[in-house]
């Protein structure tokens, strides 16, 4: 697990700046949407292309805040990065630029939809009431990514709880444009795995200034009403 150290500066800021350290402190499960981002066996499993090992670390956290999340009466979504022919056309600024021919080729049959690599490590606590979105950017938020944004609104979610890998990658930019949308984000400081405590660390001290309200596990489970008491009808 990442040894979490926000930088002090941002933190300095945001006690300057704001009225409390912890914007969201409580949320409303009807208008929040736990978003799981990119916890596909690509990034999770042993010597797989994009290992990310601390993303392993991370799983029971994730669980654990989906189960309080669901119970409440949330919902739950679980992105995934997909790399298909249409990205790798018009997005040849990340395929063509940032990789050599090789690294390329190794994307499409990572995450190509048909591909092992591409689904959900199977350790999370998928349900069939769940959302999987497929995304073919970084951000579920950039236009045409994915139909993510529009879902949301049709549902009247307009706080997200953002979990999963890469911090510095994927779930920055999702909760960078999330936030510019208009929408509460909480981003889980224990929730969230990078390549390296510091890169890790960095998004956390972005997060805390500009976009998002930084939570560890314990916190987020402490802003989720307990799930609705059943009781049996009268016979």
């Amino acid at each position: 697990m990442h040894t979490i150290d926000i930088p002090a500066g941002a933190l300095a800021r945001v006690a300057q700046f704001r009225e409390q350290r912890h914007m969201f402190a409580t949320i409303d499960p009807r208008r929040t949407a736990h978003v799981v981002v990119d916890l596909q066996n690509g990034f999770m499993e042993p010597g797989a292309p994009v290992e990310v090992p601390t993303a392993r670390e991370i799983v029971p956290n994730v669980n654990r805040i989906t189960q309080a999340v669901r119970a409440a009466g949330g919902t739950i979504i679980y992105l995934r990065f997909k790399t298909d022919a249409e990205a790798l056309s018009s997005w040849s600024s990340f395929y063509d630029c940032m990789f050599n021919r090789a690294r390329r080729d190794e994307m499409v049959v990572t995450f190509g939809p048909d591909c092992h690599h591409f689904l959900l490590w199977p350790h999370l606590d998928v349900q069939p009431s769940d959302w999987v979105v497929d995304k073919t950017r970084f951000s579920a938020f950039v236009p045409g990514a994915c139909d993510l944004h529009e879902r949301l609104k049709a549902a009247g979610i307009d706080t997200l709880i953002i979990t999963g890998t890469l911090t510095n990658c994927c779930c920055e930019s999702t909760a960078r444009d999330a936030m510019q949308r208009d929408y509460r984000v909480i981003f889980v400081s224990d929730g969230n795995a990078a390549l390296s405590d510091a890169e890790h660390n960095a998004t956390l001290g972005n997060m805390v200034a500009l976009f998002a309200d930084v939570m560890e596990t314990g916190e987020v489970l402490a802003a989720c009403p307990a799930a609705p008491v059943q009781t049996e009808r009268a016979a």
